[in-house]
């Protein structure tokens, strides 16, 4: 009789076992982290969070995920070329929420100069949970869209750990007398395919002496990922540096050309890995050097139009009726698929629709998700907390930081979540599918636009929301079924 990976799940002697095993061979594939104790110290490290074994998900919506990713990848580089679709889209946002409001006002100044840089980076990722209506079946519904940092659950990043954790479950599969499943594990390496777009850009600049510039966070836990792709980069003779907003304020400057330069280097590419939330500028200068960045000849990953793209605000205004044709005139069916993967997005604007939007909420708390224009995980709002924050906003206009989303339904699955210095328990687990998308545009053309590969992370289902960025989520693989 063959084993089962359910009857794997419930023998706790082989969990045992296989736990150790585990965790050696995430360290022997370079599935590592930076404690917390000691972030920016390379002499302590540790295996990354990552369940036990790999999770399953339906093959045929998983090549969905990744079908429609080269797709959203030219809607978000047209909802970026145009400057009405954003101003009014945005608007209202703009008046109550101070941190979009600074982005936009680069952008209208950005928008002002004029500038001459042709080229335009695009990495993406779109995240999906599957949603399970009794009777309706299992489709694919997506959660947001990430222009900026786009990796994993942004502050943990996972864009190159997510290239060696294949073979880490399916050595545990050999291992646990499952060897017949390893198929079932595809092999994924979204760092070569974000290289890839990268290096593109980096030709296109024409400058060999010019640099990939890293902009970091100061705590750079997760800087192995990282790694993986600078040194994607590096075996194509491309030179990379790494800096803080800091460094960019104290040795940053445009020559008279708008080229821009940081430590007397010259700039190709600006690749954010910092600056998508609040808290990551830290004084007025900080401000000051995304502007000049943005002002600069150099290609940024993402612009300040991209990074606005990714706005919650102008994800809910795209699945209203007829807004997708306006950026897809002639393609139906490119429509479509993207159309099919939104769930329930709802305004919550001033007049009638916001009004209800409003009471929709405060009936059925439990069926939405609320959402501010933030990044970063963890600031989502759910149940009767819904209520408290729509009773009291519910007459003012600082409601419009929000929007409202169908709450994705998805079945739980047993795993185990493998977590440093925390005891292993089986968990009832939730699952989020992301796809990488990296896109180069010269001018009109689109010179390059590729899916890249994917990422699955996982939570235990008694945390609401949160990524890994939150300590909550983990890595993981599609398991196909």
């Amino acid at each position: 009789m063959s084993v089962k990976l359910e009857d794997v799940l419930k023998d706790e002697n082989l969990i045992k076992n296989i736990e150790e095993i585990a965790k050696d061979t995430a360290l022997l594939h370079g599935v590592l982290m930076r404690t917390k104790e000691t972030p920016n110290s390379p002499e302590v490290v540790s295996y990354a969070p990552i369940t036990l074994f790999p999770t399953p998900v339906p093959t045929a919506l998983f090549h969905q995920a990744l079908a429609v990713q080269t797709h959203f990848n030219r809607l978000v580089d047209r909802v970026s070329q145009d400057p009405t679709f954003l101003e009014e889209t945005l608007a209202s946002t703009i008046k109550v929420d101070d941190f979009t409001a600074r982005l936009f006002s680069i952008y209208k100044q950005v928008q002002q100069e004029h500038l001459p840089q042709s080229i335009v980076l695009g990495l993406n990722r779109s995240d999906y949970m599957l949603d399970h209506r009794p009777g309706g079946g299992t489709s694919l519904k997506q959660i947001e869209i990430n222009t900026i940092a786009a990796s994993f659950g942004k502050c943990l990043t996972q864009i190159s750990l997510a290239s060696r954790t294949p073979d880490v479950h399916r050595h545990i599969l050999k291992v646990a007398n499952l060897p017949e499943e390893c198929d079932r594990v595809l092999d994924n390496n979204p760092a070569a395919g974000l290289a890839r777009g990268l290096a593109k850009a980096w030709q296109l600049y024409g400058s060999e002496r010019a640099v990939v510039m890293f902009l970091v966070e100061e705590v750079q836990r997760n800087i192995y990922d990282h790694r993986y792709v600078e040194n994607e980069l590096w075996k194509r003779n491309i030179p990379v540096i790494r800096r803080q907003f800091e460094d960019v304020c104290r040795t940053g400057s445009l020559d008279q050309s708008k080229r821009l330069f940081v430590d007397g280097r010259e700039i190709a590419i600006v690749y954010f890995r910092n600056g998508y939330m609040p808290q990551n500028y830290t004084s007025e200068r900080s401000w000051e050097a995304r502007l000049m960045m943005e002002r600069s000849l150099a290609v940024k990953c993402p612009d300040i139009s991209t990074h606005l793209a990714g706005t919650k605000k102008v994800q809910q205004e795209l699945a209203r009726p007829g807004v997708l044709e306006r950026f897809f005139p002639d393609e139906p069916e490119t429509v479509a698929q993207i159309r099919a993967t939104f769930a329930g997005l709802y305004t919550l604007d001033m007049g009638e629709d916001g009004d209800k939007t409003v009471a929709m909420a405060l009936a059925n708390p439990d069926q939405y998700v609320l959402k501010p224009q933030r990044e970063g995980g963890g600031n989502n709002i759910y149940g009767s907390e819904i209520c408290e924050v729509l009773k009291n906003l519910k007459n003012s206009s600082e409601r419009t930081a929000y929007i409202l989303m169908d709450k994705i339904q998805p079945v739980p699955v047993q795993n185990y979540l493998l977590r440093p210095g925390a005891p292993l328990r089986p968990n009832s687990c939730l699952s989020e599918l992301g796809a990488f998308g990296a896109y180069v545009r010269k001018g009109k053309d689109m010179v390059f636009n590729e899916c890249v590969g994917h990422l699955l992370r996982t939570k235990s289902s008694e945390h609401a929301d949160g990524g890994v960025a939150a300590g909550v989520a983990v890595l993981d693989n599609p398991l196909l079924v």
